[in-house]
């Protein structure tokens, strides 16, 4: 057993136009002062320009420097917006298109492709930067069909797992050439949204060893999902951790689905890491038990609570709950030297 880094903050949350969250420098100052260690970086061309970043290690040994002069490490890129333009739902091209570039909107099949390019460059771009996990989305085809009204067609979640596979096989293995996990955040919007729906991908992929889990319990609280179970289920390729709190609390107007109510309203909701109903104790326990040698990476969103105040609260939350393993058994001081001979006997052997 290793202790779990951190604590380290996802910085897509944090980003504006102003001083300090609109340059890599001063968002790095801003989160040393407020205790953490490391950054979940986006590629976002504000912060970080990712094409140039696969191109040129001189580009990426100068991230790497603006980031340790404030005494932090990247813990990982992200690219859940390129994640999710991997595949789209006509459904959803309008809502989507913002996340691509001007001149590949309006053209679903060009976007996608340059999404799939996006995810390749990462890949490079982590290797060049010695990271070892990324965070994405899978995008989705079958998210409109969650709930089966009318029911859905004798195969076809069997081809839009088929399809979703096929775009990132080769994604997988660049990642894999790359020597660096992809982590998906199961997040409802994402045909990757729960372990039924990971394990339907990952046969699809045939195991792919760089297919893995962005471990975010919020989402399934929201889901009304066993946090606590799916950790001793996907332990062995949870490769990264959103900590991110949430509530569910379901009364006689609405439960899972929301109402198509704000935040605010919804029985369900993401909190400021503390004010909900997730057991991190347990979480942090079971990570350590198994060995997780990640970060853990604060999330924060809340409908409720100024940033500022979540950023601050959240690093002094991480640095609580982080386990340093024991390196003896506690009651090592009753031990008594054994051998074979010594065993058999105790066995009336």
């Amino acid at each position: 057993m290793q202790q779990i880094k951190g604590p380290a903050i996802f910085l897509a949350q944090f980003m504006a136009d102003n001083a300090p969250y609109n340059s890599l420098d001063s968002l790095c100052q801003w989160a040393a002062d407020k205790g953490f260690k490391g950054i979940q970086l986006p590629t976002d061309p504000k912060l970080f320009d990712l094409e140039q970043a696969a191109s040129s290690q001189h580009y990426c040994d100068s991230i790497t420097q603006i980031v340790a002069s404030h005494g932090l490490a990247i813990t990982e890129l992200s690219t859940h917006l390129q994640g999710q333009l991997v595949a789209v739902h006509p459904a959803y091209d309008a809502m989507f298109d913002s996340f691509a570039p001007p001149q590949y909107r309006d053209n679903p099949a060009e976007r996608t492709q340059w999404a799939i390019s996006q995810l390749k460059h990462a890949a490079i771009a982590s290797q060049r930067l010695g990271l070892k996990a990324h965070a994405t989305f899978s995008g989705a085809l079958l998210w409109q069909t969650i709930y089966p009204w009318p029911q859905r067609p004798s195969g076809l979640v069997e081809l839009g797992f088929k399809e979703l596979a096929a775009r990132w096989r080769p994604i997988l293995d660049a990642f894999d050439t790359a020597g660096v996990d992809v982590c998906f955040e199961l997040h409802p919007g994402e045909d990757l949204h729960d372990g039924a729906s990971f394990e339907r991908f990952l046969a699809e992929v045939d195991f792919h060893p760089r297919a893995n889990i962005l471990y975010d319990p919020s989402h399934f609280v929201l889901q009304q999902l066993d946090y606590l179970a799916f950790i001793d289920i996907y332990h062995e390729r949870i490769k990264a951790f959103h900590v991110k709190d949430a509530e569910f609390n379901p009364n006689g107007r609405s439960g899972v689905y929301g109402g198509y109510q704000s935040w605010q309203e919804r029985p369900g909701r993401f909190r400021s890491l503390g004010d909900g109903q997730i057991d991190f104790k347990a979480i942090f326990s079971k990570l350590t038990q198994y060995g997780y040698q990640g970060w853990a990476v604060l999330e924060w969103e809340c409908c409720l609570k100024h940033p500022e105040e979540g950023a601050s609260e959240g690093a002094k939350y991480i640095e609580q709950q982080l386990i340093r393993p024991t390196d003896k058994q506690f009651d090592d001081f009753a031990a008594v030297e054994t051998n074979l001979t010594f065993n058999q006997k105790l066995l009336g052997l």
